[in-house]
């Protein structure tokens, strides 16, 4: 069993939605966070420490955890989706990036 963590700014809108999207792919076990301290679930050490894989939408959510988490990291491998902030949760457009990007690296 694997642990994939996803990872936006707030928790909100991307990492969910990848949640949601990959909650029942067979052997692995999925959860998301945010980088903002305002997000709905804050990315925490236990978090970072738990995952085997970690998703990041964006650069500037892997910059922030590696600078605020490294010691959590550990051997966890950071993949960049590079899927900007212009999503609704849910969004079709947004269902098919992460299915196009995510799945190859599940397999």
């Amino acid at each position: 069993m694997k642990n994939i963590l996803f990872v936006c700014s707030r928790n909100q809108l991307r990492s969910p939605t990848a949640e949601q999207v990959f909650s029942h792919w067979p052997d692995i076990e999925v959860l998301s966070a945010g980088t903002d301290h305002d997000a709905d679930t804050p990315l925490t050490p236990d978090l970072v420490e738990w995952a085997d894989v970690i998703f990041v939408m964006e650069r500037k959510h892997r910059t922030k955890l590696q600078s605020r988490f490294k010691p959590s990291l550990k051997s966890a491998r950071v993949i960049c989706l590079n899927i900007p902030d212009k999503y609704e949760f849910m969004d079709p457009e947004l269902v098919r990036l992460l299915d196009v990007k995510v799945s190859p690296h599940l397999r």
